[in-house]
Order: C-alpha cells, then structure tokens, then sequence
C-alpha cells in the first residue's frame, strides 16, 4: 500500500511537468505522422520499420523524466523525509517504476493506434509488440533511475539528453547503423537500442527471423545490470543523504 501510494504521488508529479508528456507523447506522434508524409526512398521510414524506432525513441525521455523527478525530490530532500518511513529502497524503486508505467501505457496505443491509421496493417503481433514494449521500457525507467540517483537534477537532465541522442544514432531509427561503417555497427552491435529496436520490429512484424540471440543477450544483460545497479545506488545514496 506505502509502494501505492508512492506511485501516485509521482504518477501526479510527472503529469504536472506538461513538458515532460510533450517530449514524451507528443513528439514522437508527430514525427511519426510528419515522416510518413514524404516520400522517403529508404526502407527506415517504411511505417512497420519507422514504428518500432519511435517507440525505443520515446522511451528516451522516459528516461528524461525519470532521472528527473528523482534528482529533484533528493535535491528537496523528500527521500531523507521518507527515509524515516518503514518504505525500503525497493519500495521506491517500484514506486517509480509503477508511477511511470501508465505512461508507457498511454504511448504505445497512441502510437499503434496512429501507426495504423497511417497503413500499418493490424495483427495480434501488434499486441504482443505492444507487451514487449512495456518490459523494455523497464530498461530506460532503470537508466533513468540510475541517473538521478547519482546526478543532481541539472545534470541528470544533460546526462539524459544523452541517452536521447544515443537512441537517435546507434537505434537504427533515421538511418540504417551500417552506413556509417563497420566500427559505428559494431558498437551498435553492442548497445542495447539496436536490438530493442529490432526485437518489437520482429513481434510486430511477424518475423522473428529478424531477432537473433545476440539481440535477446543484450537486451536482457542490459535490463538485469541495469536494474541490480541502479537498485544498489539508489540504496547507497539513500544512506549516505540520511546521514
């Protein structure tokens, strides 16, 4: 019930911040409704590829708001507050996670619901894909924890905007990674946005011909890490800012 009542209070900060469901919501359903307008002579903007890119590149900014709202209630010293409570660092974590979840949510039928207004064909692979889609955002929730944990919340908001460009270049989603070389492909090979690109491209699409293990492998060491290592330093903050 504490975790619950958790998740609501941020679940009402982060729909306070208007600008943070603008990057989030807004944007991308405008650049995927803008790019389906021209007549772009490569498959990337193909509507069952452009998708998939959209959807990883929102969840950027879920990473945005996350390193965000948590920065700035250790910045207010809620945390410390709360850290008299019976909630432990766990507690929290969910409670973020859950507060944001909705969210991604909201996204997803958005976007499928737009993608196929504009010619994606729709399928039960498009439900699957859309499920998927809510344990990858766990990814960029967790990076976003990790981030606000550590950084203040001016720095957490340079360090996120990182992680959107990261997305934009190594994801697949305006180009294809293997115009820009063989090195470019390989450290691509190796971040995660590629391969959570391609994994919702193959539910979605019904080919599952186009996710290899090496996708599955890094996408799922990324998400574990991730999570175990935001997890121990958002605990080890908590300690050391109620000290």
């Amino acid at each position: 019930m504490r975790t619950l009542n958790f998740a609501k209070r941020n679940f009402k900060e982060i729909i306070r911040d208007p600008l943070s469901i603008i990057f989030a919501v807004i944007l991308p359903l405008f650049l995927l409704f803008i790019f389906q307008q021209f007549d772009i002579p490569t498959d990337n903007y193909k509507i069952e590829n452009f998708t998939p890119g959209i959807i990883i590149f929102s969840f950027s900014f879920i990473t945005l708001f996350t390193a965000m709202l948590i920065s700035k209630d250790r910045s207010t010293s809620l945390l410390i507050r709360l850290g008299i409570s019976p909630m432990k660092p766990m507690d929290y974590i969910f409670g973020y996670i859950i507060s944001i979840i909705p969210i991604i949510i909201i996204q997803n039928i958005l976007f499928f619901i737009l993608a196929i207004i504009l010619g994606l064909n729709f399928s039960i692979n498009i439900i699957w894909a859309a499920l998927i889609s809510i344990v990858i955002a766990i990814l960029f929730i967790a990076i976003g924890i990790l981030i606000g944990s550590i950084f203040s919340e001016k720095a957490s908001s340079g360090i996120s905007s990182i992680v959107v460009q990261l997305v934009c270049f190594t994801s697949g989603m305006y180009f294809s990674k293997d115009m820009l070389g063989d090195v470019f492909s390989k450290v691509c090979d190796y971040l995660p946005f590629d391969s959570c690109v391609t994994i919702i491209k193959g539910v979605m699409n019904n080919k599952l011909d186009l996710i290899s293990i090496r996708n599955i492998v890094v996408f799922i060491v990324y998400l574990l890490v991730t999570l175990v290592v935001s997890i121990i330093v958002f605990r080890k903050k908590m300690i050391s800012d109620n000290k």
